[in-house]
């Protein structure tokens, strides 16, 4: 029912997503600065994306973690988990219970995957949006994944609900966009494009801000840099 980017890029670590159901960004990515990045999806049990950032924190391989959780979860015949470490090791795992197309690409620091998916370029045509956007900022190139998901048939339900989780090395996200809910016209890959289009030029101020709160307001900084 979903389909994912995940990637590390430098000290960054991201998930992009969409979906059918409302609020993937709720129950899907979860991502621990200088850890890992993990989605468990298709039929998905939250609690197993906090049990994977754990093992990965002990020193266990993303191979590892999912052999930890077929071990643990009587449900993993259902599930598609995938995970990204700080080392940029992949792996992912697509149940036998996986409906329609579904399946997975890994690559070198990242992965693309989807279940439930309306064709069978799906994960191929995000695989390749993802290597074509070298060069770009890691939110760009994650958008650009899902984007090409979407437009190559996306989820078989539609796409209702996105997310992109960014990790720097704080412990809190560099960006955290939700579309929880896009019941049309437009569809949540629209709307996520336009809220990363508004948060883009803000990436290098809440870097920053933290550190300097006497700092002007988000509004007067941007005009400043917009006038420069």
């Amino acid at each position: 029912m979903t389909f994912t980017a995940i990637a590390r890029e430098g000290n960054l670590l991201g998930i992009a997503q969409c979906t059918n159901p409302l609020a993937v960004g709720g129950r899907c990515p979860f991502i621990r600065a200088n850890v890992g990045a993990v989605s468990t999806q298709a039929y998905t049990d939250p609690g197993l994306g906090p049990l994977a950032i754990e093992l990965l924190t002990m020193g266990h391989s993303p191979e590892k973690v999912l052999k930890e959780l077929s071990e643990t979860d009587p449900g993993f015949a259902w599930r598609q988990i995938g995970i990204v470490d700080r080392h940029g090791r992949a792996a992912v795992h697509t149940g036998d219970s996986n409906k329609d197309y579904k399946g997975s690409i890994t690559g070198d620091g990242y992965l693309v995957m989807g279940n439930y998916l309306k064709s069978d370029r799906v994960v191929k045509d995000m695989n390749e949006a993802f290597l074509a956007s070298k060069g770009k900022i890691l939110e760009d190139r994650l958008l650009a994944a899902i984007t090409a998901g979407r437009d190559a048939g996306g989820d078989l339900g539609g796409q209702r609900s996105s997310v992109i989780l960014v990790y720097d090395t704080e412990a809190y996200a560099r960006t955290d966009l939700r579309v929880d809910w896009a019941p049309g016209p437009e569809d949540a890959i629209v709307g996520m494009t336009k809220l990363l289009d508004l948060w883009r030029p803000l990436i290098p101020y809440y870097k920053e801000r933290p550190h300097k709160p006497e700092m002007e307001g988000w509004e007067d900084w941007l005009k400043k840099q917009q006038a420069s």
